[in-house]
């Protein structure tokens, strides 16, 4: 008769357990192949475009026609084809969204690591200044900068993830507050690991989970706020098309050309969603509780 220890199932490892966790979530799976879909598009746009994104068809200039075998999307006044230029608005749009998100991660994982880990006035200090940030309205400040400096791309990724890390600094501050006091961080102490090998090379890596999530939910938005500055004409400039300078052009033709704001609205949309479902599967994911 077989040992009870034979007769138990071997253990799953880690990540393994993770990705079962994740692949039971259908909507984060359908929002993460949505988003893949999106970025393979926006990579391949130079070779999928029929056209150039500032290429012009001279016969039709000067009325918006409507969608058609020639222009999948139809075309703004100007005759460029709305399709290519949903296309490279995308590149602008995801590459803000994404990079943006990183570097308020970064930055918000670094100052909520120090926080927590030292405590004191170190604490006190980057906690009353990430709260005085929080008190700042996110989109008068961002609207007030751009304004001023007129970004390009790399600039606006700073402008919005320059001014997005607070929410990151809190959420890996009390992760560092619980974790700092485990037994393995003791044994660490005792060994005579430095403070940064210590959170770095141990307390970080089991907070990875909440911060992945957090990195995930920023990029829906940084792409919300990207596409609120470019509607506003504050973020990047003509002739570069993004989804939010496309609804710019298309608020003064609601009425008689209606596809043109229909379009890269269901793209902001459809993306969002599909971040949003994507953080909500990794949430449920690291979820100690599944």
């Amino acid at each position: 008769m077989p040992s009870p220890l034979a007769r138990r199932a071997p253990s799953r490892g880690y990540w393994p357990t993770l990705l079962r966790r994740f692949l039971r979530h259908r909507l984060a799976v359908l929002g993460l192949t949505v988003l893949l879909l999106l970025a393979l598009l926006a990579i391949l746009a130079p070779t999928i475009a029929p056209y150039t994104f500032d290429g012009q068809d001279l016969d039709i200039i000067g009325q918006p026609q409507p969608p058609s075998r020639a222009h999948l999307m139809g075309t703004d006044q100007l005759g460029r084809d709305a399709f290519t230029r949903m296309l490279y608005g995308a590149r602008i749009s995801l590459l803000v969204g994404l990079f943006s998100a990183l570097l308020a991660t970064g930055l918000g994982t670094l100052i909520g690591a120090l926080a927590g880990y030292y405590r004191g006035v170190i604490d006190t200090i980057l906690m009353r200044f990430t709260d005085v940030v929080l008190c700042i309205p996110l989109l008068p400040l961002v609207i007030v900068l751009s304004g001023i400096l007129r970004p390009s791309v790399p600039l606006l990724i700073c402008i919005v993830g320059g001014l997005s890390w607070m929410g990151t600094a809190r959420l890996v501050r009390g992760q560092f507050l619980s974790l700092r006091e485990r037994e393995f961080v003791e044994a660490s102490r005792a060994l005579g690991g430095r403070d940064n090998r210590i959170m770095f090379r141990h307390i970080l890596p089991n907070a990875v989970g909440p911060i992945i999530v957090s990195t995930t939910l920023s990029v829906g938005g940084a792409i919300m706020l990207e596409s609120a500055l470019s509607f506003l004409g504050l973020g990047v400039q003509p002739p570069t098309p993004t989804w939010g300078n496309l609804l710019n052009y298309a608020s003064q033709w609601l009425t008689a050309a209606p596809w043109l704001a229909l379009f890269p609205g269901l793209m902001i949309l459809i993306t969002v969603l599909s971040v949003n479902f994507l953080g909500d599967g990794l949430r449920d994911a690291f979820d100690p509780r599944n």
